[in-house]
């Protein structure tokens, strides 16, 4: 774990690595969280029954976004 230390020790700006991947973590996260609160419920509930649905046909294009 030393060598690790010293070698990140030696680059220019590596305290910012940090900082940025959490800023990356938490944009993807709200991102992603938006998208699921602002869903079609319609298509939630299609896509929730499909594996359920006996009539299934995979060329059908009502089940393509």
């Amino acid at each position: 774990m030393k060598i690790v230390i010293h070698t990140m020790e030696q680059i220019a700006g590596v305290e910012i690595f940090p900082i940025i991947s959490l800023l990356l973590f938490f944009i993807f996260f709200m991102i992603v969280g938006y998208m699921v609160l602002t869903a079609d419920k319609k298509y939630i509930e299609e896509m929730k029954n499909l594996p359920l649905d006996k009539n299934n046909d995979l060329n059908d294009e009502n089940h393509l976004i």
